[in-house]
């Protein structure tokens, strides 16, 4: 009994360390979670206005052939966004669960990977990369937004895939982001959105373009990929940092519910203990007045 009292006392000390170590862990991921929200939203009204002047540029620029704006046909090829640690919940595997879908509907659909997480997916599940982007950091950056972009542009310019589908963690507040998917490549009027293009098309008198409207659509095309790139990074960001907070305050009251179970659990104990040494002298001394 003295044994596993002990046990106890020792578990409930484990417990307590964990359990300081999550709560740390929550307050950075809270601290990288207020710095990476507004950095995500700061980026949405750049990307939804160089899409404003895509969509005008698309209705000036009719009969303009370019690779990016042409269906075809072939395999899927998934961009998805992940992380390079766990300890976050449910949000890598919501990621690659939806990314992986994609590519087995298709036969002969690849990935292109950020983060460690998806890589080792992947991997075990033996799918077929494209590449991999890992040890990305805390903080999303342009220059890595314009890497993966270049890559996703080359791979697609092979011929080998009809479609790039890109596959990330939506920010919407601290305690819920969604795993969406979207077409990257090729552009087309409803990945855009209708609505916007209608009215585009109504005011494209406002917009004058120089040279004109085909030669800025050639140059606006690669960097309407890298900013729809960098949307996914900042809002993947600030989805995985709140999601880790999540998940770290959920482990520490979980922690905190354990210790009190032990604590009472070992107080039972205890005192079933010390029932037993009183009856056992009680029984004593009446052995020896008998």
């Amino acid at each position: 009994m003295a044994q596993s009292l002990k046990d106890i006392r020792r578990r409930i000390r484990s417990v307590q360390n964990i359990r300081k170590i999550t709560s740390a862990m929550k307050m950075v991921a809270a601290a990288k979670l207020r710095r990476a929200q507004q950095r995500a939203e700061a980026g949405r009204p750049y990307a939804e206005a160089v899409r404003g002047v895509l969509l005008r540029l698309a209705a000036n620029s009719e009969g303009v052939s370019h690779p990016f704006l042409e269906p075809r046909d072939g395999p899927p090829l998934v961009l998805v966004v992940t992380s390079d640690r766990g300890l976050a919940g449910p949000y890598n595997a919501n990621l690659v669960r939806a990314a992986d879908h994609i590519v087995r509907s298709h036969q002969g659909g690849s990935v292109l990977v950020v983060g460690r997480k998806g890589r080792d997916y992947f991997r075990r599940r033996r799918v077929a990369m494209a590449g991999e982007f890992i040890g990305l950091g805390d903080t999303a950056r342009w220059a890595d937004a314009e890497r993966i972009a270049d890559t996703v542009m080359e791979v697609f310019g092979g011929g080998t895939f009809g479609e790039v589908h890109l596959v990330y963690a939506q920010f919407v507040n601290a305690m819920i982001n969604r795993a969406v998917g979207v077409r990257l490549l090729p552009l087309q009027a409803e990945d855009l959105g209708d609505d916007q293009a209608r009215g585009g098309a109504q005011d494209e008198g406002m917009y004058i373009f120089e040279p004109d409207a085909e030669s800025v659509l050639e140059q606006l095309l690669p960097h309407y990929i890298g900013v729809l790139v960098y949307r996914a990074l900042l809002e993947a960001k600030a989805s995985e940092h709140g999601a880790r907070m999540v998940a770290m305050d959920n482990a520490t009251k979980n922690a905190g519910e354990l210790i009190d179970r032990l604590q009472l659990l070992g107080n039972r104990m205890r005192q079933a203990a010390i029932t037993k040494e009183i009856a056992e002298i009680v029984g004593g001394a009446n052995a020896l007045h008998s």
